[in-house]
């Protein structure tokens, strides 16, 4: 039978009952000796059927907390993916010759700082210097151009920027995706290269969400591996680092026959024209999300979103009371090895 946690209130009354059937006495007065005694036991009662509450939880993963949960997937062979370091280069604007030395620290603006790795001379007025996030996280991945500025002034030293993308960096592993990864490995034992194993090996990257493994994917023997990285900020495709290291990884893994290529899909945008009632900027968003949302859990490469979809995903809106989608008038069908996105939505 199910284990159901008494309330206080609950506890309380059977303690009182308790003490008045077996020492034969009336209605307990309140703030009397008995009165107390029995909310002192009831309350310890409850404390302890709370720790047995707690206890039930961690005897499966599916329901564990944080702490039992990696230990869970210990056992499964499976570790929690630690936040990765952004890494790139800053293109330094200055006076030929001058040396700008490994540990130097850069910082955006709003704080987020980046560290030189190796010491390079500026030549024809710049240099671009490998760098890594000081802090590893999200947080340190940035687009290229982006202004950087020298924590310490260096003479002969002026502009930095972003010279590319300064990528890689995720964010320590969720227990939801830990969790997920525990439950698929379960529920999908290694198979010596299996579907379920590439796809298990994909995304014990930190950064990917989705993976999907394409046999004969180059002809007889081959393996093509799709990745993509939903929580990352400029949006779903994988930087080239994260597929570089999908691909090491799964070399060291994959049988020895398989010629494997891990790949970031293309994207095929869908562009929409929506009209909601109220035409507010809460709701606008809420729509936006909802759509985002709806994306992340029905695409894939060469898959079909359905109008049915979209408009459900504009409905349940938060704010919505009213909606039109005026475009797309039909089923999304994204080309083979596209990954349906949204691209514009445009409020009429």
């Amino acid at each position: 039978m199910p284990f159901n946690r008494p309330t206080l209130a609950d506890l309380v009354s059977r303690a009182e009952s308790d003490i008045q059937s077996r020492l034969s006495v009336g209605p307990l007065l309140k703030r009397g000796f008995l009165y107390v005694i029995s909310r002192v036991v009831a309350g310890a009662a409850h404390q302890l059927y709370g720790n047995l509450e707690w206890a039930s939880r961690q005897l499966f993963p599916d329901t564990a907390d944080a702490e039992n949960l990696e230990r869970w997937a210990s056992i499964w062979g499976i570790q929690r993916n630690a936040a990765t370091y952004a890494s790139g280069s800053a293109q330094f604007s200055g006076t030929n010759g001058v040396t700008v030395a490994s540990g130097t620290i850069l910082q955006r603006g709003d704080g987020v700082q980046y560290v030189t790795t190796v010491d390079a001379t500026i030549a024809s007025g710049t240099s671009s210097i490998p760098v890594t996030a000081v802090v590893a996280g999200s947080a340190g991945n940035v687009g290229a151009g982006t202004s950087l500025s020298l924590v310490e002034a260096q003479s002969g030293v002026g502009n930095t920027i972003a010279a590319g993308e300064i990528s890689g960096g995720a964010d320590t592993e969720s227990d939801a995706a830990l969790r997920g990864r525990l439950l698929e490995r379960i529920k999908q034992a290694p198979h010596g290269g299996s579907q379920a194993d590439y796809e298990s090996w994909a995304k014990a990257n930190a950064a990917v969400t989705r993976a999907w493994v394409y046999p004969s994917y180059l002809g007889v023997g081959s393996v093509g591996v799709a990745i993509v990285s939903d929580d990352r900020d400029g949006g779903p495709l994988p930087d080239t680092e994260t597929v570089d290291a999908v691909q090491t990884y799964i070399e060291a893994r994959r049988p020895v026959t398989a010629d494997v290529t891990v790949f970031a899909p293309t994207e095929s945008p869908i562009n929409l024209q929506v009209h909601v009632a109220p035409d507010t900027e809460f709701v606008r968003a809420a729509v936006i999300a909802e759509l985002e949302d709806l994306i992340r859990r029905d695409s894939k490469p060469g898959g079909k979103i359905l109008l049915s979809r979209i408009r459900e995903a504009v409905s349940i809106a938060a704010g919505e009371s009213d909606n039109s989608v005026v475009s797309p008038t039909a089923n999304h069908q994204a080309d083979e090895y596209a990954l349906p996105v949204i691209g514009t939505v445009e409020f009429v």
